[in-house]
């Protein structure tokens, strides 16, 4: 996506003419494998930084182009939203002292973010999904004003035809719909590069699709979003159904997803490519100025730009990428399901796992997929997304723990494909040491945030926990201390922060108790009796807000003696409602509440009842806002 003039709205002249160089550069690639004109022989590892930007209320923030602006260093680039930033790490040989130059290197980026966010009194936290994140962050003031971006989004929702949807169940349930892309933005990663050899990149990359569920299992940090415990890595589930284009339909035609794991272990290298193009259609594309045939035929190595466009619109887990360095091509697998953060120690020990295994390949597979189970790889991959460190890995036709398979099986692969390209020993030990004690004690960053939340939410409810824990990771991250050392999140680390409640969507009720118009008063009764509440919303099939009923409703209608003869809620309902949207200002729905003389105050948007507000949560919130002061 780096490149600066797509398009995603093309005519039909200019899709025609992109791809023919699309078909062009397949055919190069193809050549240029048989030929040896791919780079061999050299082992070098790169690796790409998303993290998140909060203000000084730990909320998302909308200076990130502006702090990139005065990062001044192209190693730094945008993303999807205002809240997230990229860094690029220079590729490093895979020999020596490689991993501890690579995190001395971070470390130097991260602390010239952290000074520069300090100037917009805003931080840098680094994490699969920002804790904090709400959904008015998910709107299009957020995101970052750069025409690629807001193309991409409308040619994906042109294609797809409806809004986007998100619907994960883990122990809470995410469903929402939503009209733009930025859900995508909720995600940040720690993007890892390997190049590979030609002669080995069919079996390295099969081999990468069979390690991805263990890895994953042992690297989890994504359990939260908008503070539903979803699954221990969420982002895989989010990724997917943000950008999915499929169209749903009545009959059971297989579509496979553009963020996909693949669905079979491959036998050639431009396998892939020619399964991408087959299979999805073009988004975006770029004036080609050279074709890649012809300069073949000249002596030069394309730079195949049509076919790395087509590429980067098509989300693979492990994604094969084709780069040149210094005039020589080469081949890579990107490893894009490890989640960013908590800390940098824990990227750094996640890279030198995967990178370990990686050149840890056991002589046994080569050339022998028949003998694996590619649907056991990708069960794997989804048991690790879902559960994490918890979950039962099937490895060699056995059932391991994600802690005994680690211990005994993957650590020692690892630490003998490191041996083996001559990595200092002491960073072995140290990066290892890490993942063995993740495993060992089973606080992954996931289990860490979910235990930290479950806590938090006890004691300060659900927006203020998220808040909570996006401080307490800020404030780890600083120590340098990997994540199964951290004490868990506690509330007296609130006190420590401003916590801003601007939004009336901060601090509504969602967990609702609703009834239908037909439904029995007695059973709006009971509702309240048992459930110690004072106001119930009546609404239709679709959420639609008809009216509302409160104690004071049904005492009215006890007192003129009707009660008994009326039988259903909407027969007593009050429907001339004073209702709020969920951006409203706080302070704002307080002056409404007093001056409409109203105990409670229903949250809509579009016609839909998305939450409640009650005199009770409004003095909770004064006494917060007063607190504060």
């Amino acid at each position: 996506m780096g490149q600066q003039k797509i398009r995603a709205n093309s005519t039909l002249k200019e899709r025609t003419h992109f791809l023919k160089h699309l078909l062009n550069d397949v055919e190069a690639l193809d050549q240029m494998l048989k030929n040896g004109l791919i780079e061999s022989g050299v082992k070098r590892i790169g690796a790409e930084q998303e993290f998140c930007i909060v203000d000084e209320h730990f909320r998302p923030s909308i200076k990130g182009p502006d702090i990139l602006n005065n990062i001044e260093d192209n190693h730094f680039t945008s993303e999807l939203a205002r809240y997230n930033l990229e860094i690029n790490l220079e590729p490093q040989k895979l020999e020596g002292h490689c991993f501890s130059e690579m995190e001395k290197r971070l470390r130097k980026f991260l602390n010239k973010a952290d000074d520069v966010c300090d100037d917009f009194n805003s931080r840098v936290i680094l994490t699969g999904i920002l804790p904090s994140i709400g959904k008015e962050q998910v709107g299009m003031d957020y995101m970052t004003p750069n025409p690629r971006y807001y193309a991409l989004g409308d040619i994906i929702k042109a294609i797809r035809g409806a809004d986007f949807e998100l619907n994960i169940i883990g122990v809470d349930e995410l469903i929402l719909s939503h009209s733009n892309i930025l859900f995508e933005a909720c995600n940040t990663s720690f993007q890892i590069h390997l190049q590979i050899s030609p002669e080995e990149f069919v079996d390295k990359y099969n081999w990468a699709q069979m390690i991805t569920g263990p890895v994953l299992a042992a690297c989890t940090n994504s359990p939260l979003l908008f503070g539903r415990q979803l699954w221990s890595e969420t982002r895989i589930a989010l990724f997917q159904q943000s950008i999915d284009m499929r169209t749903k339909g009545k009959h059971l035609r297989e579509k496979q997803q553009r963020v996909s794991f693949g669905s079979k272990w491959i036998k050639e290298i431009t396998e892939i490519y020619k399964d991408d193009i087959s299979r999805y259609t073009l988004l975006l594309t770029t004036e080609i100025e050279k074709d890649s045939l012809e300069s073949l035929n000249n002596g030069e190595i394309p730079n195949l730009n049509a076919l790395n466009l087509h590429n980067g619109t098509i989300w693979k887990w492990n994604r094969p990428c084709y780069g040149l360095s210094e005039g020589k091509a080469h081949l890579r697998i990107e490893n894009r399901y490890i989640p960013s953060g908590p800390t940098i120690i824990d990227e750094m020990a996640n890279l030198a796992f995967w990178i370990g295994l990686m050149e840890g390949m056991p002589d046994y597979v080569r050339g022998n997929w028949h003998n694996y189970q590619f649907e056991a790889a990708k069960e794997n991959f989804y048991k690790a997304a879902t559960t994490g460190v918890q979950a039962g890995i099937v490895w060699d036709d056995k059932l391991y723990s994600t802690k005994d398979l680690t211990l005994e099986v993957l650590i020692p692969l690892c630490k003998n494909g490191l041996r083996k390209c001559n990595v200092l020993e002491k960073d072995i030990d140290r990066y290892m040491g890490v993942i063995e004690g993740r495993v060992t004690s089973g606080l992954t960053g996931s289990r860490w945030l979910v235990k930290s939340y479950r806590r938090l939410n006890k004691q300060l409810g659900r927006e203020d926990a998220m808040i909570a824990l996006t401080h307490a990771l800020h404030t780890r991250r600083l120590s340098k201390k990997p994540v199964h050392t951290w004490k868990l999140a506690s509330a007296k680390e609130v006190k420590k922060i401003k916590i801003s409640h601007e939004n009336v969507s901060n601090i509504m009720k969602t967990n609702l108790f609703t009834v239908k118009e037909d439904d029995l008063v007695e059973l709006v009764e009971k509702i309240m009796e048992w459930r110690s509440i004072r106001h119930v919303p009546v609404e239709d099939n679709h959420g639609k807000l008809l009216g509302l009923i409160t104690k004071k409703t049904i005492e009215k209608q006890k007192n003129n003696g009707k009660y008994k003869k009326l039988c259903c809620a909407g027969e007593i309902m009050v429907t001339d409602l004073v209702t709020i949207k969920p951006e409203m200002d706080i302070k704002m729905a307080m002056l409404k509440m007093i001056d409409k003389k109203v105990g409670c105050l229903p949250v809509v948007d579009n016609g839909e009842l998305v939450g409640i507000l009650t005199e009770v949560d409004m003095k909770i919130m004064w006494e917060k806002l007063e607190a504060n002061e």
